[in-house]
């Protein structure tokens, strides 16, 4: 170790801490040093080998040759590396990415002849860190006190994990950085236009202004695609253009990280060039502002990388990346205004990830996510839709107990869908799955996964669309490491069980075994459309060549919640269906009301989830059942009210007790019209159902005995007849011929209220209303008594009404 570095200063305590503690948080800025110094330092401190996380894997494989160098050696010697598909081991030194530690513990739990594990980089928070950590430090509590453990971050709130690993020792280094200039727009980008473009623009700017400083320039962009257009933009610059990102082949990475030539260098990088590499000469910085990270996606069911705007966090780390040889600029692709509406700090993957490979293994460490240390928790509800899906897979029992077909499925190193698909139909599924677990290589090639297996297979069949050749031959390469992993049924020493043996299968039977939730039924007489076995709706685009199958496996869809459009799918024969998800199929009777048709429905159905296969008539469908399904018709239709049973239903409501009786309430606690539905088979039949005697007996004969006492429904007038009573009023009301009250001294009285009467001419028309009737015939009485007579000279019209008989007749004629 020649060139001195900031984090030599921090060293010394660093290793007394280790020494005395078994474990310490390092907070060093970019370009301190200590990736490359540290696990060197320790060396002589930990006995045993040193394991070093590193989050990306170009990351790994250049700290690994760049601590190789330092000891005046060749990577293989004292330091190796270990990555998925390629590795060099190491005898003091292993510098690993962070799934493989994952790995490496669930085989080993005790890490036998590991002194120390180090997690570098830890500010970005992967999820696979976060799951390392808490089984490391678990495994140290349980099994290994001597087992060292060292967090390291640039830019971390170092307190939380400082009291997470049990108070462990803070180091700080403060680090020694050239002073770097910021330059932003003068304005707001507008919407709405291609980040590529205005990137490659700020570039040419930031080239044109910096010439005369010299030094190479380092630009941010957020992926592959947007690097290769802005190489294509800048090829007349007279620079020589770089491209640095983590699928790139490592020649290629290596020859971003060797010293620049004559010429000036532009290096176009991914966040991978935020931490951990060093880049030699760089003195301008150029940040388009975006970073793409790993979000769940509904749509696809795993993990999509989604651009976002960075972290104020991660804006710094960039910038600061131009002040590590001499004083530098960094030029920002928003304005200076913009800057507050950044986030303070990514998210930590753990709250926006899928988790179904983080529940996976939980499950074979067989512990739960509140009995580890993990710095933030994962969410409940994502971890519990993960481990929905793991039982639909098979790889958790009824319980939630791993299985084991769930341990094979975490030995492979894919997605527990595609490693489910994988597991069962064997080398074949390999192309698949390497598809599946990278970006769609072809554009305009509508949504037939045909298309890309035969692209990935045959170069000709590549001519009719645009194809992204370096996302094929990953694929490929891919695909060979899968089809040479299940051969070799090695993982790290733990034999993969072979396959079930399996017929060979179409694309679309292989890909319903990573997606059971995925298969769609194309809706009867309509094309395009499809619902999925899992529940929700899908479509494709008119003029695809699927709109018209009958039964597909949804890829990918844009995840809407209501109708998703698919994106990618997959055609699927139903022998296929039938001999893969048969286990899965069942016989279900449905006897439901029918919106549509309006009536009831009564099927037995052959069904895959929400899928019906096939239906055919129930006639003999029980009583109950087909109750039920009117009930539920007239929950969508409506209670109908004949006038006799809206009078009933005001009476009801005017006694206490008797329960409530709006339309809402009555509906929701359907259970006492059911017998009275037995007979109904249409919406005439509900409409035409009195609900008068149903009323009756949801109150029962006590009810109805304090019902006709406190509300009765009729009243009786001296001659006998009933009259209903009104209660749909303020008052109690009752219409009848003035004449059938002569007599009545006293007015009448229900439930003690007085009734309100409207006294009806001998035509039936009303001539007054009253709530006196005593009042009425000492007052008003005659004045009505001087207007009828004329009228209705047939009929009595006596000067004293309260000393008459009630009577309905009229006189005889002639008299």
């Amino acid at each position: 170790m020649t060139d001195a570095l900031p984090i030599d200063d921090a060293l010394p305590a660093l290793c007394a801490a280790i020494r005395s503690h078994g474990r310490a948080v390092l907070v060093a800025p970019p370009g301190a040093g200590k990736t490359t110094r540290v696990p060197l330092a320790l060396m002589d401190q930990i006995a045993g080998r040193i394991l070093m996380l590193e989050p990306r894997r170009l990351a790994a494989r250049a700290a690994a040759e760049r601590l190789a160098q330092s000891l005046g050696e060749a990577v293989g010697g004292q330091v190796g590396y270990r990555m998925r598909g390629e590795s060099v081991p190491g005898r003091r030194i292993e510098v690993v990415t962070e799934g493989i530690l994952t790995r490496m513990i669930q085989t080993d739990p005790a890490l036998e002849g590991i002194g120390c594990v180090i997690f570098d980089e830890f500010h970005e928070r992967s999820l696979n860190a976060d799951l390392g950590l808490a089984l490391v430090w678990e495994a140290r509590g349980a099994l290994r006190e001597d087992l060292a453990v060292l967090v390291m971050s640039a830019t971390l709130d170092a307190g939380p994990v400082a009291a997470l690993l049990d108070a462990a020792p803070v180091v700080t280094s403060e680090g020694r950085a050239f002073p770097v200039e910021t330059r932003w727009l003068d304005r707001p980008l507008p919407a709405g236009g291609r980040l590529a473009d205005d990137a490659a623009r700020l570039i040419a700017r930031a080239e044109a202004e910096t010439r005369e400083t010299g030094g190479s320039i380092l630009a941010f962009l957020p992926g592959e695609g947007e690097i290769r257009r802005v190489m294509a933009a800048l090829s007349g610059t007279g620079c020589d253009l770089v491209p640095l990102y983590g699928a790139l082949h490592a020649a290629a990475q290596r020859a971003a990280l060797a010293p620049a030539g004559a010429v000036r260098r532009i290096v176009l990088a991914t966040a991978i060039a935020e931490t951990s590499l060093t880049i030699p000469g760089v003195r301008v910085v150029v940040d388009a502002g975006r970073a793409r990270r790993a979000r769940f996606d509904p749509g696809s069911g795993m993990s999509r990388l989604v651009t976002e705007r960075v972290s104020r966090a991660e804006a710094e780390q960039r910038r600061g990346r131009a002040g590590r040889v001499a004083p530098g600029i960094c030029y920002r692709m928003w304005a200076r205004a913009e800057e507050g509406a950044l986030p303070a700090f990514a998210p930590p993957e753990i709250t926006v990830a899928d988790l179904t490979g983080l529940a996976l293994e939980l499950a074979v460490w067989g512990a739960g996510a509140a009995d580890l240390a993990f710095l933030t928790p994962p969410p409940d509800a994502a971890l519990a839709e993960a481990r929905a899906l793991l039982g639909d897979l098979g790889a958790l029992d009824g319980d939630g107990r791993i299985t084991a077909h769930g341990r094979v499925l975490a030995r492979l190193p894919l997605h527990p869908r595609l490693a489910h698909m994988l597991a069962l139909a064997g080398p074949a599924a390999a192309d698949l799955a390497a598809l599946l677990s990278d970006r769609d290589p072809l554009r305009g090639a509508g949504a037939d996964l045909e298309h890309r297996l035969r692209a990935i297979r045959d170069p000709a069949a590549r001519a009719a669309f645009e194809v992204n050749r370096q996302g094929i031959e990953r694929i490929r390469a891919e695909a060979k490491r899968l089809r040479r992993f299940v051969a070799s049924r090695d993982d790290g020493g733990d034999d993969v069980p072979p396959a079930p043996p399996l017929a060979p299968l179409s694309a679309g039977g292989m890909a319903s075994l990573a997606y059971p939730d995925r298969i769609g039924l194309r809706r009867k007489g309509v094309d395009a459309r499809f619902v999925l076995s899992g529940g929700k709706g899908a479509v494709l685009p008119a003029d695809d060549g699927l709109a018209a199958q009958r039964l597909v496996v949804a890829l990918d869809l844009d995840g809407d919640q209501r109708e998703a459009r698919i994106r990618l799918a997959a055609r699927l024969d139903e022998g296929d269906l039938r001999a893969l998800h048969g286990d899965r199929i069942g016989q279900q009777a449905v006897c439901a009301w029918s919106r549509r048709e309006g009536r009831i429905v009564a099927r037995l159905q052959e069904r895959l989830g929400a899928l019906v296969l096939s239906e055919r008539p129930w006639p003999d469908a029980p009583p109950e059942a087909m109750a039920a399904a009117a009930l539920e018709g007239l929950r969508l239709d409506g209670l109908s009210w004949t006038p006799a049973a809206a009078r009933l239903r005001a009476r009801i409501a005017l006694v206490p007790g008797l329960g409530p009786v709006s339309d809402a309430d009555l509906l929701a606690d359907g259970a006492w019209l059911l017998p009275w539905l037995g007979r109904v088979r249409s919406l005439s039949d509900l409409r035409g159902l009195d609900l008068v005697e149903p009323l009756k007996a949801r109150i029962g004969w006590e009810g109805q005995q304090r019902l006709d006492r406190e509300a009765p429904g009729q009243f009786t007038t001296p001659l006998g007849r009933r009259v209903p009573i009104d209660y749909s009023g303020e008052d109690p009301s009752i219409e009848l011929r003035l004449q059938e009250l002569f007599g009545v001294t006293r007015h009448p009285v229900v439930g003690g209220r007085p009734l309100r009467i409207t006294l009806l001419s001998p035509g039936g028309k009303p001539v007054q209303v009253t709530m006196d009737l005593p009042g009425f015939w000492a007052s008003s009485y005659a004045d009505v008594r001087k207007d009828m007579r004329g009228r209705y000279p047939r009929h009595p019209w006596p000067e004293d009404p309260t000393a008459a008989d009630p009577t309905v007749r009229a006189k005889p004629r002639g008299t």
